[in-house]
């Protein structure tokens, strides 16, 4: 292995300012920077934007030897210190978010934020990835049309922007054919899964409400691994939300760079006053910049990942003027403050809140919070292991009545798999548990 070669264009920050923020934007596979070209301006506004190119891809040489997923990365914070540029911003889409990961993981003193669409910790399967790399190689990257516009847009989007689709595509026929197989190569053997759980950069994950090779559910799952991470689905669009809708991407962009810059100042100001706790000693502090309204509209979004929508929109068809202020707290408090903390990701979280709600016999909440933890990425061994370990130190009744309600919600999450059509979709418990 060894590391690319990748050039790329800086857009300069139209306030003149030469040392303005850097994002770094990166493309998907069989894409070039152009990918990005209705959002730069955007974020031109504010930012400084570096877009680079994959080997083999635009203007960037050809690959002469293999390379992994984290060399690009590498190759990316070369291109940063060329800039003498310490810390930046990324985003990046399917390989290009797969990139930010790696840096994440690998460069995380240097992200100030991270932005992932349409990708995850692993894309699609190795054999996937090494039979298209022979394909390419055998027939080339005009072979790869067909299944690239059917991969990357919504259904009617040719129709709606014919220029912008046959652009992509007509710059897919200028990629080489080798640099692109030794990516689809570094994508077979790509896998950050068990580092996620240790990334403490912002993270923001974004779905295609549309898209068949990175599905929301697959963003929800990475963003459930995360610490403090959050998923949004752009409604649609497919595989390359960049390119099919620009102005909302830059908006969406905009806003969490903002965020995100207001968060880091605020890390540096504490970071200043030498009576500052160091991470290590203490929980980390909820952003300054944190309101009400924003822990409330946050604790709705974790809600609903968590929950899922069904049962979060029966709960709030059941508010009634009583229960409209426990409503608020448990949704800005619960979900907006703890759940969205970034000490502990999602699946810790579930172990403890069943570990909890087994000592306390609260069997009603529990089946909610067995479902959640399988959302949230426990398998259902690991939900029985949790129930096992709790027996010990809460009592092997409460245990005992613990089984019998996991029992009770896998039967009836395998009854829903088979029989989709009736109300066993419909989990029996959404008008009266109050998470």
């Amino acid at each position: 292995m060894s590391q690319p070669v990748i050039l790329c264009t800086i857009e300069p920050a139209a306030t003149g300012d030469a040392n303005a923020p850097l994002i770094v934007l990166g493309p998907s596979l069989g894409t070039t920077a152009d990918l990005w070209a209705g959002v730069v301006p955007t974020l031109a506004v504010t930012h400084r934007v570096l877009s680079f190119n994959l080997p083999g891809h635009g203007f960037s040489p050809r690959a002469t030897a293999e390379f992994t997923i984290e060399e690009i990365a590498d190759a990316v914070v070369g291109l940063v210190d060329s800039l003498g540029v310490d810390s930046f911003h990324y985003a990046g889409i399917s390989l290009g978010g797969a990139i930010g990961l790696a840096l994440a993981v690998n460069h995380p003193s240097r992200l100030t934020s991270l932005a992932v669409f349409c990708s995850g910790a692993t894309i699609g399967t190795a054999e996937a990835w090494t039979d298209r790399a022979a394909g390419v190689r055998a027939s080339g990257t005009p072979s790869l049309i067909i299944g690239s516009a059917s991969r990357w847009f919504a259904p009617d989007f040719l129709g709606r922007d014919p220029k912008a689709g046959s652009n992509a595509l007509d710059a897919l026929l200028d990629i080489d054919d080798e640099s692109y197989a030794l990516a689809c190569e570094a994508l077979a053997i790509f896998d950050q899964t068990d580092a996620l759980s240790a990334i403490r950069t912002p993270v923001l994950c974004v779905s295609g409400e549309l898209d068949t090779v990175t599905p929301t559910v697959q963003l929800q799952e990475l963003a459930a691994r995360i610490p403090g991470a959050r998923a949004v689905e752009i409604a649609g669009v497919a595989h390359l939300p960049a390119l099919e809708q620009p102005i909302e991407v830059g908006a969406l962009l905009g806003e969490w760079l903002a965020g995100a810059s207001a968060r880091a100042g605020a890390a540096g100001a504490s970071a200043g006053d030498s009576s500052a706790r160091r991470p290590s000693d203490s929980a980390e502090p909820l952003s300054a910049d944190r309101t009400a309204a924003s822990a409330y509209a946050d604790g709705v979004l974790v809600r609903r990942a968590v929950l899922g929508d069904m049962h979060v929109d029966a709960a709030t068809a059941a508010i009634t003027p009583e229960t409209a202020v426990f409503q608020d707290f448990i949704t800005r408090y619960a979900w907006g403050e703890v759940w969205t903390r970034p000490g502990l990701d999602r699946r810790t979280r579930s172990f403890l809140t069943i570990a909890a709600l087994v000592t306390g016999g609260h069997e009603g909440e529990l089946a909610m919070h067995v479902r959640a933890a399988l959302t949230n990425g426990l398998s259902r061994a690991e939900v029985s292991e949790a129930i096992l370990h709790t027996a010990i130190y809460a009592g092997v009744p409460a245990a005992n009545a613990a089984f019998a309600v996991a029992r009770e919600t896998f039967a009836g999450l395998d009854a829903a798999a088979t029989e989709p059509d009736t109300d066993a979709t419909t989990p029996d418990d959404t008008a009266i548990r109050p998470s």
